[in-house]
């Protein structure tokens, strides 16, 4: 790699680092090329990425960061799972984690809160983005049925009653 290609690779990475919303860091020693695969389709699907980058370059990439304080972290055989949602990515790499014992997660960032292990499967087991907004939606809608009943229920309540009165009148 020369010297042009790294300072691409160092860019990309900063650009990660800056805009990601969790970045979670993993040893990956022993993954074959199909469960790397299936890991990068996992973090796709959720809107996340996954990138395999030396250390070195990572590293520098971090300085001036939000994120630089995972730079320790950044030992081994690592790679980067990612995402802007600021859950998705902790959950998929959460998740194959315990699928696969090969894919060992060390810890990632969270803006400026460096996580350890512990601290992605908490941020794993928070609600994402999108089930947040369909809970506040139901919230929302909510009291808007409550009165829409309320309203409806003394004109359903009429028409029972008087659906009784008619049929006491037949039976009589």
């Amino acid at each position: 790699m020369d010297r042009a290609q790294k300072e691409k690779v160092v860019e990309e990475l900063g650009q990660i680092f800056e805009s990601s919303g969790v970045v979670v860091v993993a040893h990956y020693q022993g993954l074959t090329v199909a469960e790397m695969q299936d890991l990068r389709a996992k973090l796709r699907d959720v809107g996340g990425s996954v990138r395999v980058a030396k250390n070195k370059l990572a590293k520098i990439a971090l300085e001036g960061t939000p994120a630089a304080g995972i730079a320790d972290l950044l030992t081994g055989m690592t790679v980067l799972s990612y995402s802007d949602d600021p859950v998705a990515a902790a959950k998929a790499a959460d998740a194959y984690a315990k699928a696969n014992d090969k894919f060992v997660i060390l810890g990632g960032a969270m803006g400026e809160n460096v996580l350890d292990a512990e601290g992605v499967k908490a941020v794993a087991k928070m609600p994402s983005r999108e089930e947040l907004i369909a809970s506040i939606v139901g919230c929302i809608a909510a009291p808007g049925s409550n009165i829409a009943g309320a309203i409806g229920a003394p004109a359903s309540n009429i028409a029972s009653i008087l659906s009784t009165i008619e049929e006491m009148a037949e039976a009589a």
